[in-house]
């Protein structure tokens, strides 16, 4: 007797659905990676679009590796200039408790501080 379950059931592929985003940046990278999968294999079956290929040969060059390397170096500088800001703020609020406390040991109260 044959065996009840049909081999060609056996083969098929369950693909799961993925779970939906609970932010809008985590449906963003599920849009991009659908899009990403999709150019790839359009590129490999041969029948992606000419936009598609020219966006993709656009990234291989040398000018958007430099772009890249510029936006990195930005964005550091950037937060380089947020940390100074942030460490400039400290240094003052240190200054002005500092000052308070000579004025305090030398004997003056808050209300000659407030002359100050």
């Amino acid at each position: 007797m044959a065996n009840s379950t049909d081999s060609s059931t056996s083969k098929k592929k369950t693909t799961r659905k993925p779970l939906p985003a609970k932010t809008a940046e985590a449906r963003e990278q599920q849009l991009i990676n659908l899009s990403m999968n999709l150019a790839e294999k359009k590129l490999k079956d041969g029948t992606a679009s000419s936009q598609v290929i020219c966006h993709f040969l656009n990234l291989a060059t040398q000018k958007a590796e430099y772009e890249r390397e510029k936006l990195q170096a930005d964005t550091k500088l950037q937060m380089a200039k947020v940390q100074a800001i942030e460490s400039q703020k400290a240094i003052e609020e240190m200054y002005a408790k500092a000052i308070s406390a000579m004025r305090i040991y030398q004997g003056m109260d808050e209300d000659d501080m407030d002359d100050y």
